[in-house]
């Protein structure tokens, strides 16, 4: 196998090859490795490539059966591993033991070559650490490959592996997904195991997952590592049918709602609120029921409580990490918005997380009351085209832990709203701006329910196919 045969499969399609012995596990990895020495170079996304891959299950016809595969430097890890958040402050540490997600990546059969790049304990819709420097956009250099899952997804697009480890806290499933015109799937709260390291990531905010280029391979792998692990402290019930038979079945006559203005006063760009328009369009011409509507919410309280649970999160996270590291958080291990985040953080009283919970729990009502007449939401995924590298400093001194919240949420308004409701939500690369960055659009769909937005999905990628690799890797595949 050649690199450029290399990059026409999914993971689905590799593992096919594989199994028909059509390829070998190993051409495959060659391939992948390949494909990472000649484009990490210039997209800055892989912090290591291992020695020797991470193995996957030696079972034949597991789901990805010998697939190059990356992983993301932040709550998930693999025994042995360097584990090091994006943080000076943790450089160098290592965990002892696989999470419960890591081993169903390795039972799914994939192939684990490196680990991959990210914000500063995730709290950053780019991917820019003082540590490690800038990821880029594979589709233009200049421009962001999104956050905190960036790397990963930047990764997938450049051509690196079909598919990679993301997770979602506020978006960064989604925002990296739209910014370098992915799928990325954030599953129901609960779907996927967390343990055993921690019960309720970010009090139940954050979730664990993967970005595709298809829609076939996302299905594939939440049938291969859906489910409580053992010791959650709740599960919810899995579907009647594997995902990957049920994203195939037509969804029926969809009602959907849409909305093209954020809940906050955050400015949304004009292109991309015609891509949001142009969307709603396209699910009419599919068949569906399309009505302009969204859930009601105050946003300054919901700010105000995510603001809250972030923060009180951080806190903890940061001395967990100084005690292992033996290093001090200060402004010399720590970049400026997470040092003022952290020491917000330690102010937070019992009191106000609480409050700030019984704020979800309101906003949760609100939300699912909506979802009890409409299907699905439409939403952009962010409210402007991936921004230029350094437009969003992390490591600005001038900026208060409510400013950074602020900005961060200012870039994507569309996304933080779900993982508080616990909602499955899906972006899906369908637009482009008018210089050839992808735009995503963001469906959400009720709760357990990742079947329908699957189908829709399945939908749009047979009608509306969208382009499986960015342009880069042509550059060196037509220099050979």
């Amino acid at each position: 196998m050649k690199l450029n045969d290399y990059i026409q499969y999914d993971g689905t399609g590799l593992a096919e090859l594989i199994q028909n012995d059509e390829v070998s596990e190993d051409e495959v990895l060659s391939c992948a490795l390949q494909a990472a020495e000649l484009l990490n170079p210039e997209i800055n996304t892989i912090l290591e490539v291992f020695a020797e891959p991470l193995q996957g299950s030696a079972i034949k016809d597991s789901a990805f059966q010998g697939v190059p595969f990356l992983i993301k430097d932040l709550a998930l890890h693999a025994e042995g591993v360097l584990y090091e958040m994006g943080s000076r402050l943790t450089q160098g540490l290592r965990t002892p033991h696989d999470t419960d997600l890591m081993q169903r990546f390795r039972q799914a059969g994939l192939r684990t070559i490196g680990r991959c790049s990210t914000p500063e304990f995730g709290y950053c819709p780019t991917t820019e650490p003082v540590a490690n420097g800038p990821s880029r956009n594979p589709w233009n250099l200049e421009h962001i490959p999104g956050g905190s899952s960036g790397a990963t997804a930047s990764s997938v697009a450049a051509g690196i592996v079909p598919l990679a480890h993301a997770n979602d806290g506020g978006g960064s499933i989604r925002i990296p997904a739209s910014c370098c015109g992915l799928l990325g799937l954030k599953p129901t709260r609960g779907r996927v195991p967390n343990g055993p390291d921690i019960a309720e990531p970010l009090s139940g905010l954050a979730i664990e997952f993967a970005v595709t280029r298809t829609v076939r391979d996302a299905a594939r792998l939440l049938d291969a590592v859906e489910g409580a692990g053992i010791g959650d402290p709740f599960e919810i019930g899995s579907p009647a049918e594997p995902y990957s038979k049920i994203f195939e079945q037509e969804p029926g006559k969809l009602k959907i709602a849409h909305m093209t203005d954020a809940w906050s006063d955050a400015p949304v760009d004009p292109e991309v609120k015609q891509a949001t328009v142009d969307t709603a369009k396209a699910c009419e011409a599919l068949g569906h029921h399309v009505i302009e509507a969204r859930p009601e919410i105050d946003w300054d309280q919901f700010f105000a409580a995510t603001h809250t649970l972030w923060t009180a999160n951080i806190a903890p996270l940061v001395d967990f990490a100084a005690s292992m590291s033996g290093r001090k958080p200060d402004e010399t291990t720590l970049e400026a918005t997470t040092l003022a985040c952290y020491r917000y953080g330690k102010q937070v009283k019992a009191e106000e997380l609480l409050n700030a919970q019984m704020t979800a729990n309101a906003i949760c009502r609100t939300v699912g009351h909506f979802f009890q007449d409409y299907d699905l939401l439409l939403t952009p995924t962010v409210a402007q085209a991936p921004l230029k590298i350094g437009e969003m400093n992390a490591n600005d001194a001038n900026l208060d832990a409510l400013g950074w919240s602020t900005q961060v949420f200012n870039y994507c308004p569309f996304t933080p709203l779900f993982n508080t409701t616990g909602q499955p939500a899906v972006s899906l690369p369908l637009r482009q701006s008018a210089y050839g960055l992808p735009i995503g659009m963001q469906f959400v769909g009720r709760y357990g329910n990742e079947s329908t937005l699957l189908q829709l999905a399945r939908q749009f990628e047979l009608s509306s196919p969208w382009p499986q690799i960015a342009p880069l890797i042509n550059r060196h595949l037509e220099g050979e």
